[in-house]
């Protein structure tokens, strides 16, 4: 071979390398994998008490969003991930059976679909507990698990009530035996392998942490022995599950050859509930044992429920190899950004305006253009508060009525400086009443289009 004829040779191999990887960086898969109530502290790699490798290992291997926000429940989180848009626009602040979105909602999965993704959800959907409300009537080609919320994890019942009935695949409901953890990850697997060279989203909502908590004792006997409640360990042995059933959804991943060019995400609903009691009897009742069986959100104030950081702050993970650098992303990112984020890396272009709120953040990801000042807005539960971040300024604001119907009581507006003070320890209002009224009109400003995309059957 003359010299001329190997020098050609490389560089049309370089060529085609090049274009190959330009293809591949213009559509790349997606996984998201989100747990629920796992606090900031209940992982390993924020010094939590149960050992987590896969999700250790993920966090090493990936990029940390150290200020990701999400909601203080589980079905607002949800809706906002799905829509790029503040739940409030919904009317949605509390775990949410009835149909949360206009049966005309471009969703992610709608939009993706759009452009030639396959999508499946395989876990908690929450946004709609009727069959007739489902995933696939929102974009997904394939759906799997629990309707309503957190289930039971052998029987699979939510809540007393209409809804208890939950368990489903592709819009039937359906009985079967299993772990919910082991079913959930043994589909999101199976479907992994089942994969062609078309590109997807994959939607992982997992149950747990969630109460109640049953877990095999196989797992139950390796949490470390310095957790001795029962309840307690009967928790940490479901945070390692979670765990363990990550790193088999990863390694599928690996397995199929997908990993390459795959972003995955890993994040919680919303913060911990540290003493929530395991054997609520709003469950059916299934041999749960009494105590408490909530996780950590330390340092962070607060729990889920609230606007305060431990309630919107969680653990969250990007990883994208070769297209993510290893390390921390000290910048404000919200649930809302991932459908603009993902929809731009997938070559998806709304034909009009969605409203978004988030933000396409991948510039800011990967070091092209430097983390920006961010106005995030949440509201509690019922809009018994809300908060609004503007750059390193947080003000909570009370609101809402108690379930008698009064104002809430002993409630006072709050100030904090999170640049100085993270955990929200000193409340500035008082003594920085001008700034607390600038805080005030943008909130006020940002909330008017609460509630403009109510689902057409609600008041």
């Amino acid at each position: 071979m003359n010299r001329f004829f190997r020098i050609t040779l490389a560089a049309t191999l370089c060529l085609l390398a090049s274009l190959t990887a330009g293809a591949a960086t213009s559509r790349p898969n997606f996984l998201f994998i989100l747990a629920d109530d796992l606090g900031w502290a209940d992982v390993a790699f924020h010094h939590g008490n149960v050992p987590t490798p896969n999700l250790d290992r993920l966090a090493a291997d990936g990029l940390e969003l150290t200020q990701h926000y999400v909601c203080p429940v589980c079905s607002p989180t949800r809706s906002a991930l799905l829509s790029g848009r503040y739940a409030t626009r919904f009317g949605i602040t509390n775990p949410q059976s009835p149909r949360a979105y206009r049966w005309d909602t471009v969703t992610l999965a709608r939009a993706l679909k759009s452009v030639g993704y396959d999508t499946a959800l395989f876990g908690k959907w929450h946004l709609g507990s009727k069959p007739d409300w489902g995933p696939q009537k929102f974009g997904f080609d394939r759906s799997y698990g629990s309707l309503g919320g957190g289930v039971g994890p052998w029987n699979h019942r939510y809540k007393e009530g209409e809804f208890t009935q939950t368990w489903h695949r592709d819009g039937v409901l359906i009985e079967e035996p299993g772990h919910v953890t082991d079913l959930i990850t043994r589909e999101a697997v199976q479907w992994l392998e089942s994969r062609t060279d078309k590109p997807f989203l994959l939607y992982v909502p997992f149950t747990a942490v969630h109460i109640p908590i049953r877990e095999p004792e196989g797992i139950v006997s390796r949490v470390p022995k310095t957790i001795t409640e029962r309840s307690r360990r009967q928790f940490g042995a479901n945070v390692m599950h979670l765990d363990a059933s990550v790193g088999k959804i990863l390694a599928a991943l690996e397995k199929t050859g997908k990993a390459a060019n795959t972003l995955v995400i890993f994040s919680s609903d919303n913060g911990a509930i540290p003493n929530v009691n395991n054997a609520d009897t709003q469950y059916p009742a299934d041999d749960y044992d009494p105590g408490p069986a909530g996780g950590s959100n330390g340092p962070l104030h607060g729990q889920k429920g609230e606007v305060y950081e431990g309630g919107i702050r969680t653990p969250t993970v990007a990883r994208w190899a070769g297209h993510l650098k290893p390390g921390k992303f000290n910048g404000v990112a919200h649930i809302t950004d991932w459908m603009p984020t993902f929809c731009a890396l997938a070559g998806y272009t709304p034909e009009k305006d969605l409203k978004w709120d988030g933000k396409n953040l991948w510039p800011q990801f990967t070091g092209a253009e430097p983390p920006k000042p961010r106005t995030i807005y949440v509201a509690a539960p019922g809009f018994r508060a809300q908060a609004l971040r503007d750059g390193d300024w947080k003000l909570i604001i009370p609101g809402g009525t108690t379930k008698k119907g009064a104002k809430a009581a002993s409630a006072e507006v709050e100030l904090f400086d999170l640049a100085n003070d993270p955990y929200e320890t000193k409340n500035l209002a008082a003594t920085m009443p001008e700034k607390v009224a600038a805080l005030r009109a943008k909130l006020a400003e940002v909330s008017k289009a609460d509630r403009d995309a109510l689902a057409d059957d609600k008041p």
